[in-house]
C-alpha cells in the first residue's frame, strides 16, 4: 500500500503533465484517493501540501465542502429552519426525512453546493497558475456524492482541480465513497492512490 506522501508526489507529477496535455476532451480533474481511516492525516497534510504547491509556482485556492455546506445551511431562511426543527422534534428518529430535506437544500440549483463550486471555477478561469483544491468531501455524507456535482459541471473545469477523496478505488474510474457507498464509475477524472 502506498503512502500519502508517495500518492501526493505522484499527483503533482500528473498535474504537471496535464498542463502540457491539451486536447479537446481533457478536463484537468484529479482525485487523491485515500482510505477513510486517513482523513485526519490528510487534514494534517493539507497545509504543507498547499505550501509545497505554492513553492512550485501554483496559486492554490482551497474550496472546503464542509465550510460551504455550513454557509448554505446557515443562510436558510429562519422560517424554513424553524420548520426543520419542529419536524425534527416531532419525529427525532426519522433521519431519512431530515437528511433528504438537508440534501434538497444543498442541491438547490441557485444557492446550492454545485453553484458555489461553479462560481469558484469561474473566478479562476484564465489563470494559468491557479489550482483548486477541494477538501472535506466527507461532509457530503449522507447527502450526496461529489460525482454527481462533477458530472453536472462537465466542461467547466478549466484549471487543475484536485479532490481529496476519502474512499476506495475500484479499477481505473470506479470509486467507493467512504469505502461503503456502492461503487460509482461515472468519474471523468484521473485517480491517484486508493
Amino acid at each position: 500500500m502506498s503512502s500519502l506522501k508517495q500518492d501526493f508526489d505522484e499527483l503533482v507529477v500528473r498535474i504537471k503533465q496535464g498542463r502540457d496535455f491539451q486536447h479537446a476532451s481533457f478536463e484537468p480533474i484529479y482525485y487523491l484517493v485515500f482510505s477513510p481511516r486517513q482523513i485526519i492525516d490528510v487534514k494534517r497534510q493539507t497545509k504543507p501540501w498547499i505550501q509545497m504547491l505554492h513553492k512550485q509556482g501554483w496559486s492554490v485556492h482551497q474550496f472546503s465542502i464542509a465550510e460551504h455546506i455550513n454557509k448554505i445551511l446557515k443562510s436558510v431562511p429562519t422560517f424554513r429552519r424553524n420548520l426543520w426543527l419542529k419536524q425534527d422534534a416531532a419525529a427525532p428518529m426519522d433521519w431519512d426525512k431530515t437528511n433528504k430535506s438537508l440534501a434538497n437544500t444543498l442541491i438547490d440549483p441557485i444557492k446550492g453546493l454545485q453553484s458555489k463550486l461553479e462560481q469558484k471555477l469561474n473566478e479562476l478561469e484564465g489563470d494559468d497558475k491557479a489550482l483548486l483544491l477541494v477538501t472535506d468531501l466527507e461532509a457530503l455524507h449522507p447527502y450526496m456524492r461529489i460525482g454527481s456535482i462533477e458530472s453536472q459541471l462537465q466542461g467547466r473545469f478549466h484549471v487543475p482541480t484536485v479532490f481529496l477523496y476519502p474512499g476506495v478505488r475500484t479499477g481505473q474510474t470506479g470509486l467507493k465513497f467512504l469505502g461503503f457507498y456502492p461503487e460509482d464509475g461515472n468519474y471523468r477524472s484521473m485517480h491517484v492512490g486508493g
